[in-house]
């Protein structure tokens, strides 16, 4: 389990210009990680985040707590709650969207819904620009977040640079000619387009030997950190969710198998 005090934010340039001063809880649960946040004006202010995928149900509420500790803050002190809605883990995004509801509902905030892909994207891309801060001969930029989905599967989407949706989310199995295949689909792809591929997903492109024009990010789990600007903007424009109808973006359903009858 890892726990980080005062920390700085991400997402600090041309994305997101916080002018709120409202405290949200992000929670994020897609993936192997369960984690938990506080941040003022999109700044992160605690974070506490537990990498066991098995013990999300057990460590959620814990993880929240510490974060309120780490804060000075109550839970009724919070403007909202933000989590991380998918794609990704049935399981760990039912635990994650079933406590933010909860909280929602019992302390009467409002509800705001992250992409996991978008998220992922936007780190990737912030963290792209601090370490190539002058480029002397710009290239377009895309973001390729990928979630892994088992075997040679991803979950994945492709954001510009202005972190707009080009392509919606979707399966992807990772052979070299199926990525190339989606890739020459993406709308206004040039061969001199530079992709930065993140997320948890992303080794599996780097295995199939897939590299031409690509950046692998080393944005690669998910964390509750990635949720905060986006969190504010959607707050900012009072973007919420119904509390009573919102459901997680699974893009599968889940695998669920009926035990054998016993045989007499």
């Amino acid at each position: 389990m890892h726990y980080f005090g005062l920390g700085g934010n991400p997402h600090k340039t041309r994305f997101f210009t916080p002018v709120t001063m409202a405290k949200i809880l992000l929670i994020e649960t897609a993936s192997e990680v369960c984690g938990a946040a506080i941040a003022t004006e999109g700044r992160i202010i605690a974070l506490a985040e537990d990498t066991d995928q098995a013990r999300h149900a057990e460590r959620l509420t814990l993880l929240i707590a510490d974060c309120c500790r780490q804060a000075g803050l109550k839970l009724s002190d919070l403007d909202a709650v933000a989590v991380s809605r998918g794609p990704g883990s049935y399981t760990a995004l039912r635990v994650g969207v079933s406590t933010a509801k909860g909280i929602c509902f019992a302390l009467d905030k409002p509800l705001i819904a992250v992409d996991t892909l978008q998220a992922l994207a936007a780190a990737s891309l912030l963290e792209f620009e601090e370490t190539n801060p002058v480029l002397h001969h710009p290239q377009p930029v895309l973001a390729i977040p990928m979630l892994d989905a088992r075997r040679q599967e991803v979950w994945t989407a492709v954001y510009d640079a202005q972190l707009r949706l080009v392509v919606p989310a979707q399966p992807l199995i990772l052979q070299h000619e199926l990525f190339q295949n989606f890739r020459n689909t993406i709308p206004d792809y040039r061969p001199e387009t530079v992709c930065i591929i993140s997320g948890n997903g992303s080794k599996k492109m780097e295995d199939a030997g897939i590299a031409e024009n690509m950046v692998f990010s080393p944005v690669k789990n998910c964390s509750a950190n990635y949720l905060a600007g986006l969190a504010d903007l959607f707050f900012q424009k009072n973007d919420f969710q119904n509390i009573t109808y919102f459901e997680p973006f699974y893009m599968k359903a889940p695998n669920i198998t009926t035990p054998n009858k016993p045989a007499f």
